[in-house]
């Protein structure tokens, strides 16, 4: 698995552990930590290594997750150049070591394929509304590319792909300072900061949780070599960003104010899918609802504050 260390990696390699699989997990660790896979170190079914997938990488598996990538617009915007290079060269190298060991692989695309989306919700036929030149490219036409590679192989070497294409997923391991909106409003909240929101925050998102997105994984994996994709793994419950600010105040009982800054370039004003064909593969049932899912963030993130808490003074 590569980025098997980040946030919905390292979810999922515990998983497969569990289920008794040998899981070798790559990472560069440039967002992703060994305290997400901590419990894992010592079980000998799990091995970790240190590798960027912008360079080959050769040994024997049966299959192949390839997450590798960073994920929140203020970890691949550090680098535009890096972040479309992984995309890229991550997933010809992942392909070609699934050639080399008649492997099956999955490409974790993104919801961000479909850009500041004309069509609501957004199904898998949508070509998506992109910009090719912004701020955002480096993500979006990264991931679009290494969909286009996952098809290129299938059709000229018979090489079994499965594309998914995930929506907003969050959860314990969330990196604290990832700049994404639910581990932004909860930190803030938590301290009593303002909470600050991008636009006048009429803009929709739809969450998903972890636990919920492991499962469509292993599934979508699971199906017939027949089945490719893409498919998308989301939950279609719709919000506003302010929505989801009050919500997170509530449960906080947080004395947070909320604050309007303008809106980045190209964010989506709508994002949510439409999931008839994931309900019809693999019967995707994202369960979880929002309050559910924030009140167990909630409690990861107190934790982590604790603990920073609790290094600075000492």
């Amino acid at each position: 698995m590569t980025g098997g260390a980040g946030f919905v990696g390292s979810h999922l390699c515990k998983r497969l552990v569990e289920e008794e699989n040998y899981v070798l997990c790559l990472d560069n660790f440039f967002t992703g930590s060994r305290d997400n896979v901590a419990e894992l170190l010592d079980n000998p079914k799990f091995k970790i290594v240190t590798h960027d997938v912008v360079n080959p990488f050769h040994t024997d598996v049966d299959e192949i997750y390839n997450l590798a990538c960073p994920a929140s617009p203020i970890h691949y915007q550090y680098d535009p150049i890096k972040t479309t290079k992984t995309s890229v060269l991550g997933i010809l190298n992942m392909l070609q070591l699934a050639q080399d060991n008649h492997a099956k692989i999955m490409q974790a695309s993104t919801s961000e394929v479909y850009g500041d989306p004309t069509q609501n919700p957004q199904k898998e036929t949508y070509w998506g509304n992109v910009n090719p030149i912004g701020t955002r490219s480096c993500y979006d036409e990264g991931k679009r590319v290494a969909e286009t590679f996952c098809m290129d192989y299938f059709m000229q070497y018979k090489i079994r792909v499965k594309i998914i294409r995930i929506f907003n997923t969050y959860g314990p391991n969330m990196d604290m300072n990832d700049g994404r909106v639910i581990s932004n409003f909860i930190v803030q909240a938590l301290k009593d900061e303002d909470i600050t929101i991008y636009g006048d925050g009429s803009q929709t998102r739809s969450f998903q949780y972890v636990d919920n997105l492991i499962e469509g994984m292993i599934s979508v994996m699971a199906t017939p070599d027949s089945f490719i994709g893409p498919i998308n793994l989301g939950n279609p419950n719709e919000f506003t960003i302010l929505q989801l600010a009050q919500k997170v105040i509530e449960m906080t009982n947080s004395k947070a104010k909320i604050v309007m800054k303008p809106l980045p370039q190209d964010d989506p004003k709508q994002r949510k899918p439409d999931i008839t064909l994931a309900k019809k593969i693999i019967n995707y049932n994202p369960n979880i609802l929002l309050e559910e899912g924030l009140k167990k963030t909630i409690a990861y993130f107190e934790m982590l504050l604790s603990k920073k808490a609790i290094i600075k003074r000492i």
